[in-house]
């Protein structure tokens, strides 16, 4: 029998959507959906709320710049996934209240369901447009330390406008982070696939997500002249983000990885914005980017998976600046990802990766990666 866990509708209307439901809801009639949703869509998420709430099943979920199916980016409709289990699963808004702070309202609402014998995986969908996620997952560990595993996306508009964007059946919020639970240990992965040149700057002024300064002088003009001097591309305000998403930064960790910064966006005072902050007095790198048609990374996600069974359904994020630098290749990484790995990719472009560094649990939010999710239906989740 055909796996239909992972199903793509082009369309959110109750004739298109009843059926489904109605089927999920009659093999598991306790369990939920897990919704990835285009952007375009957004107008019709209350349809896909009703029609989940008219089936009892829970519904949790994010709105993306765009979906993955069929080894192609898609810009409408929905991709949806069976879970064959009641969901438990928090959402959290006003991340910017310190009182309590985020990551102590994200462990009160999960710390109940934790089973030490068998550490969960914690699956985040953070909105983009928070500025200071990798602190939140910092303070998490200090909460959680090893009794989950830190897995999960950022949600909301590639125009990086704020945006409500993560949802339940009856909410949708922005400033937020939607907290999934997913029960055992799920075989996942996250590669980027970047390398850091020798030379290093330093991030000299720092604040959240924003670099103010590098080597002590205005961030944007020293970043201007080293991808002009390296690349030969001229940066100004207008043309920042289309060039800038092909040049981002790295910053090397302690235990000898590089995390990936992409600059969007510019403010007044030549300060560079990020996806995810940077710490005062990073080094930084300007990233040597993966290579078009290159299948490294394809190889390195078919590593990661190597015991799976193919063909099986891995859920699967695919970062939007990546796909911007990669342009007409990115869809063709998306076909090596599936050869390589022999399974079955679906999923939704995201705005930032979230999983942890190497073999260690340590959570981390990255740019400009890709996650993979083993999502084999069978023995998941409570009998």
């Amino acid at each position: 029998m055909e796996d239909d866990s992972l199903q793509f509708c082009e369309t959110l209307d109750a004739e298109s959507l009843s059926p489904l439901l109605d089927g999920w809801r009659a093999r598991a009639p306790q369990g939920g959906v897990l919704a990835m949703v285009a952007e375009s869509e957004r107008s019709r998420l209350p349809v896909l709320q009703a029609a989940c709430r008219a089936a009892g099943l829970a519904l949790v979920g994010g709105l993306f710049p765009g979906l993955v199916w069929q080894q192609r980016f898609i810009a409408r409709g929905a991709v949806l996934v069976h879970l064959p289990w009641r969901p438990v699963y928090a959402l959290v808004d006003r991340l910017d209240s310190e009182d309590p702070s985020p990551a102590a309202r994200i462990t009160t609402l999960v710390q109940a369901h934790l089973d030490t014998a068998a550490p969960p995986t914690l699956f985040m969908v953070f909105d983009a447009m928070v500025p200071n996620i990798a602190s939140i997952l910092d303070a998490l560990y200090l909460e959680l330390a090893d009794g989950v595993r830190y897995l999960g996306v950022n949600a909301g508009s590639e125009r990086f406008q704020p945006m409500p964007c993560v949802f339940d059946d009856a909410r949708l919020i922005g400033n937020g982070v939607l907290c999934l639970l997913l029960p055992n240990d799920w075989s996942s992965a996250l590669v980027h696939g970047y390398r850091a040149p020798e030379e290093t700057l330093t991030a000299t002024a720092t604040v959240g997500n924003k670099i103010v300064r590098i080597d002590w002088q205005p961030a944007f003009p020293v970043y201007r002249d080293k991808v002009f001097k390296r690349y030969g591309i001229a940066l100004d305000h207008d043309n920042f983000y289309r060039y800038a998403v092909h040049f981002p930064f790295g910053i090397a960790l302690a235990n000898g990885q590089t995390l990936v910064r992409i600059p969007v966006a510019l403010d007044a005072d030549d300060g560079i914005l990020c996806v995810g902050e940077v710490p005062a007095n990073a080094l930084l790198s300007l990233l040597q980017s993966p290579e078009v048609d290159s299948i490294d990374t394809a190889r390195s996600l078919a590593d990661a998976f190597a015991s799976a069974c193919p063909p099986r359904p891995l859920l699967f994020f695919y970062c939007a600046g990546r796909r911007l630098h990669l342009g007409e290749g990115a869809e063709r990484e998306l076909t090596a990802c599936e050869r390589e790995t022999g399974m079955r990719l679906a999923g939704a472009l995201s705005l930032g990766e979230i999983g942890g560094a190497g073999d260690a649990s340590y959570p981390l939010l990255h740019n400009a990666a890709v996650v993979g999710v083993d999502w084999e239906e069978s023995d998941r989740g409570p009998a």
